[in-house]
């Protein structure tokens, strides 16, 4: 909420869904603080990262990748060859470097331009 809602200006409803419910969600924490999530949705043949987000006293400190490392590991421990997500278009170098590849054209998603990638597991 503080990342999407707070910062970004998110609608508050859009940042809830249906999905929550049933995915997995990962809480980074730092000196026994949250500090960053994310979630991963089943999708049948893939699974969906989404909901990345850091706070931002601790961006740049690492926290993003490890949660994007933890969120790809669990993905291959359960099987799935494939990771999609959705970026906001101005952090897709941070998900290359992490190994995904952009894919489509760029779309609005909350009023934020977003472009879809994938990482091959």
């Amino acid at each position: 909420m503080r990342v999407f809602v707070e910062e970004q200006a998110v609608p508050a409803d859009l940042e809830m869904d249906d999905l929550d419910d049933g995915a997995t969600h990962i809480l980074a924490v730092v000196d026994g603080l949250p500090a960053g999530t994310a979630r991963i949705v089943d999708k049948g043949t893939f699974v969906k990262i989404g909901r990345v987000a850091v706070l931002k006293e601790y961006r740049n400190r690492g926290v993003g990748r490890s949660i994007m490392e933890f969120a790809v590991a669990e993905s291959r421990r359960r099987g799935y060859s494939d990771v999609v997500l959705s970026s906001q278009t101005y952090v897709i170098p941070f998900y290359e470097r992490l190994g995904f590849v952009a894919e489509g054209p760029e779309y609005d998603d909350a009023g934020i331009p977003h472009r879809t990638m994938t990482l091959h597991l």
